[in-house]
């Protein structure tokens, strides 16, 4: 494993964002942008990818890069944020797939290995994911990936300019170790 590799799976690797992937990130969104509609909205811009940047400096605030070993190849992104350690030790996961990657199982070995990283070397207790109700193929990854479900938030989250219904998923470190 490299020393900017995180984590590494059978076919993807885990690794943060550098200022060196804007040009390959931003060309990944622009293909996926059907993909991520009306899920999620990435950043488009060289603005907007060095903004997302800067706020992963904040140590409560992971962006996560999932590479494809074979070439090194965005093949999808994960963020934990508002990570709070504490008696709480808890985040919150969003995640996108990338084109042309998706579909592929790539997603949920990269996010077993978010999954890891969040537990074994932050030490967290609990990884929560929000989904939209309507978005079925996320909705069955978080469950794959051992997430129970546990409500439902109307208008939970602003994206796109709307507030959002959400269903809220999450899992806990004694869960998913014993699962893995």
């Amino acid at each position: 494993m490299s020393d900017r590799q995180i984590a590494r799976g059978e076919r993807v690797f885990l690794r943060h964002p550098t200022a060196d992937d804007e040009g390959a990130f931003l060309r990944a969104v622009a293909a996926s942008r059907e993909l991520h509609l009306p899920w999620t909205f990435l950043p488009e811009t060289a603005e907007g990818f060095r903004a997302l940047l800067d706020r992963t400096r904040d140590p409560a605030d992971q962006l996560l890069l999932i590479c494809l070993l074979q070439d090194g190849s965005p093949a999808g992104v994960a963020h934990l944020g508002q990570i709070v350690l504490g008696d709480f030790r808890s985040a919150y996961l969003g995640y996108s797939a990338l084109v042309p990657h998706e579909g592929r199982g790539l997603m949920r070995e990269g996010l077993t290995l978010v999954l890891r990283h969040a537990f074994e070397t932050i030490g967290l207790h609990r990884v929560e994911a929000n989904v939209q109700p309507d978005n079925a193929r996320s909705i069955a990854l978080v469950e794959r990936l051992g997430f129970r479900r546990e409500g439902y938030s109307p208008r939970y989250l602003r994206i796109g300019g709307e507030w959002r219904d959400h269903v809220r998923y999450a899992i806990l470190a004694e869960d998913f170790q014993a699962q893995t």
